[in-house]
C-alpha cells in the first residue's frame, strides 16, 4: 500500500508520514514548489527530513499552474495577505490525487491540524477542501478510482483524503474504513500549540524537522504589498515573481517599476531573462545587477541607472570625484552615460521607506 504526502518540511507533516510508515505503508513525499516557498533552496533539508521517516522526496514544480490558475483566481478569496490558502491546499491535494496512478498510490494525506491556522485550518476550511476535491474527482482521470457501486471503492475523491494529526477528531476516510490504516495509531491533535508534535519529534530523535509555522512568502507583509502593487499596476507573468521576493523595490516618477539588488544572489537572481523587464548593467563601477520595466519611458529608464549606481562602489581607476563622474550604464540593450544618484535620495523611491 503506499501513500502520496503534501510534504511542506515542517515537522507536521513529517509526523503524519511516521505515523503510517510505523504502519508498514509506503509513503512517497510529495513537495510542491509554488514559487513562494522562500528564497533559499530547501532541498538537501527536505531530502534529509523525508529519510529520516522512512519517505521518498519528490520535488514537483507547479509555479506556472499555481501562478494561472490559484494565485490571482481563488475561490476562497486571501487570508490576512495575499494567501489564498483553501485553494492553495486544495490545489495541491488535486496536484497529488492527478499523481495516484503514476506512482501506483492509493491515497493522499497532509499534516494539517484541526484549529491549527486561522485561515486554512479551521473546520469550515478543511471542509472547503473536500468539497473542492470532491470536484475534481469529476474528471475523467478518476472514473477507475472511484465508484458509485463497488464498495472496494470510495464514491467520491476527497473520501481519500486522510489528514493522519486529527483523524480521530474527524469523519473516518475510506482507507480507515477499509483498514489500511489503522485509525487507533493515528492522532486527535488540534489547536495551535506544538507542544505535543515537538514532543514526539524528541522522542522518535528526528534530527530534521522545522517548526510549524508560516514558511510561505505570501503570508509575508511585505512580499504580499509588493505582490498587490506590481498585479494593480499590469498584468504579471511568471518571472515577475522574483521582483517581489529581493531586491530594492522602487517606483518611478513615470510609474515604472525598478528592483536593484542588494547581493551577489539577489543580482544572480535579477539577472534572468524576463519578457517584462530590461536588465541594468553598470560598466565602469562594482555594484548590483538592477531591473527595469521594458516599456518604461526614456526618463523613467535613465532615472533607473542612476538609482543602481547610487549603490556601486567606485571602480578601480574611478576619479575621487566618482560620484560626480558620468558613467556608463547599460540598460537592456542600450548603453547610455549617466551621473550616479545620491544614495540617500534614491531611498524616496523604495516602495517601504526606511
Amino acid at each position: 500500500m503506499t501513500a502520496l504526502a503534501l510534504f511542506s518540511g515542517g515537522c507536521d507533516s513529517l509526523i503524519a508520514m511516521k505515523l503510517l510508515t510505523l504502519q508498514g505503508i509506503t509513503v512517497k513525499a510529495l513537495h510542491f514548489d509554488i514559487g513562494f516557498g522562500g528564497n533559499k533552496s530547501k532541498l538537501t533539508y527536505l531530502q534529509n527530513a523525508a529519510k529520516q521517516v522512512g519517505a521518498e522526496l519528490i520535488v514537483c514544480d507547479i509555479k506556472q499552474q499555481f501562478f494561472d490558475s490559484v494565485l490571482f483566481t481563488p475561490q476562497y478569496g486571501y487570508g490576512k495577505y495575499f494567501n489564498p490558502c483553501i485553494d492553495c491546499h486544495a490545489n495541491m491535494f488535486a496536484q497529488a490525487f492527478f499523481r495516484l496512478k503514476e506512482f501506483g498510490a492509493s491515497f493522499v494525506i497532509s499534516g494539517e491540524v484541526l484549529g491549527q491556522r486561522p485561515k486554512s485550518q479551521r473546520k469550515e476550511a478543511l471542509e472547503q477542501v473536500k468539497k473542492l476535491v470532491r470536484t475534481i474527482g469529476e474528471n475523467p482521470y478518476f472514473d477507475d478510482i472511484l465508484s458509485e457501486d463497488d464498495p472496494n471503492k470510495p464514491r467520491f475523491l476527497d473520501e481519500l483524503l486522510l489528514r493522519p494529526m486529527s483523524a480521530k477528531l474527524l469523519p473516518p476516510s475510506f482507507p480507515e474504513k477499509m483498514q489500511w490504516v489503522s485509525r487507533d495509531k493515528l492522532l486527535d491533535v488540534s489547536g495551535r500549540s506544538r507542544t505535543r508534535q515537538l514532543n514526539m519529534v524528541r522522542e522518535w530523535g528526528f534530527k530534521y524537522y522545522e517548526n510549524p509555522g508560516g514558511g510561505c512568502l505570501l503570508t509575508d507583509s511585505n512580499v504580499a504589498s509588493k505582490l498587490k502593487d506590481l498585479s494593480a499596476h499590469r498584468k504579471m507573468v511568471l518571472e515577475d515573481i522574483t521582483l517581489v521576493k529581493i531586491g530594492r523595490y522602487m517606483v518611478l516618477p513615470d510609474g515604472a517599476r525598478c528592483v536593484i539588488g542588494r547581493n551577489e544572489e539577489e543580482n544572480n537572481k535579477l539577472a534572468q531573462p524576463s519578457p517584462t523587464m530590461e536588465t541594468i548593467e553598470l560598466l565602469e563601477s562594482v555594484g548590483p545587477i538592477g531591473v527595469v520595466e521594458s516599456n518604461a519611458t526614456k526618463e523613467d529608464k535613465t532615472l533607473a541607472a542612476r538609482l543602481t549606481l547610487a549603490y556601486a562602489k567606485p571602480g578601480e581607476k574611478s576619479l575621487s570625484n566618482w560620484d560626480k563622474t558620468v558613467q556608463k550604464v547599460k540598460v537592456g540593450q542600450n548603453i547610455i552615460e549617466v551621473l550616479p544618484y545620491e544614495r540617500e535620495k534614491a531611498k524616496d523611491f523604495l516602495f517601504f521607506k526606511a
